[in-house]
């Protein structure tokens, strides 16, 4: 259920006028691929801020929750790597030919990995390719040391990051970004256009879709804000969606109404992205899906 928050960011209760219907991939038959896909699972960096805005947090069913605590240390696990979209599919070729081992490889070869800081009600993300990284968003004010702490279960510190993406500018997203960029000194900072009237970091490069930035296309989902920028690596099957689409007990839902500056835009935004193929998505708000995302999102969208 999603919790509103106190302007001290403690969590208030509420509920919808009814129980969103949650939307979850659709199970396939085990093969060997889907059980190489499980072992690849990895890295967790999880911190622990007091939120400072109004946030939706996710299903207490193993999503993330709103909590008031100082922050923590983050704690890592392995680093994950990522499979293309069909990693699932029985016909998909064994881990040793070619076609497997490239399909999660960027334009310059590396194969990516990602991490995420878990802030207790809302998530950052670090992706890894080879020595170099891309953050995508930055959490609540004084969410820097956690995403640092991601940088370092892969391997990686601050100053091998070259891109700082912004999904929109809300601040439990935008709320860190000029300590990630006083830190991350090589990097270029990216969000919407339509956003940027938001955000306090300077400069920042305007983005409308279509922009490939690090092996990523930049896609517009307009609806919870006017500028709103979810990611995609099409070779790894990896979407990361910001607010487009909230997490709940393993499936997908929309997020609350009263957070979108523009419901329908918000789902004929969700209608495109169940168009497009991927395996793994990433959330803002919720746990992440590493198997078959993109059925549960065709599924929401064809709900509308």
């Amino acid at each position: 259920m999603c919790g509103n928050h106190a302007a001290d960011g403690s969590p208030i209760d509420h509920h919808h006028g009814h129980a969103p219907r949650v939307f979850r991939p659709t199970p396939l038959p085990r093969s060997r691929r889907a059980f190489l896909g499980d072992v690849g699972k990895g890295t967790l960096a999880l911190a622990v801020v007091t939120p400072l805005i109004a946030a939706c947090s996710s299903s207490s069913d193993g999503g993330a929750v709103a909590t008031a605590a100082p922050t923590a240390a983050p704690e890592s696990t392995e680093p994950r790597p990522t499979v293309g979209p069909e990693s699932g599919a029985s016909d998909i070729p064994d881990a040793d030919d070619d076609a497997f081992s490239d399909a999660s490889a960027s334009p310059e070869g590396a194969e990516l990995r990602w991490a995420r800081a878990n802030l207790g009600f809302v998530s950052a993300y670090v992706l890894a390719r080879g020595n170099s990284a891309a953050i995508v968003d930055t959490g609540v004010e004084g969410s820097a040391s956690a995403i640092g702490g991601s940088l370092n279960s892969l391997g990686l510190n601050y100053s091998d990051v070259d891109h700082v993406i912004l999904t929109h500018n809300h601040a439990d997203h935008a709320g860190s970004i000029d300590a990630v960029v006083a830190e991350a000194v090589n990097a270029t900072v990216y969000a919407g256009e339509a956003d940027l009237g938001g955000i306090s970091q300077s400069p920042i490069t305007g983005l409308r879709g279509g922009e490939d930035v690090f092996g990523f296309e930049m896609i517009a989902t307009p609806g919870h804000t006017a500028g709103h920028m979810c990611v995609i690596d099409h070779g790894a099957g990896l979407l990361v969606a910001g607010d487009a689409i909230f997490s709940e007990a393993g499936g997908v839902i929309e997020g609350p109404e009263r957070f979108f500056a523009d419901v329908d835009q918000s789902r004929e935004s969700i209608k495109m992205l169940a168009s497009l193929s991927f395996n793994t998505l990433l959330f803002g708000h919720g746990e992440p899906i590493e198997d078959r995302a993109d059925t549960a999102v065709a599924a929401l969208a064809a709900s509308f």
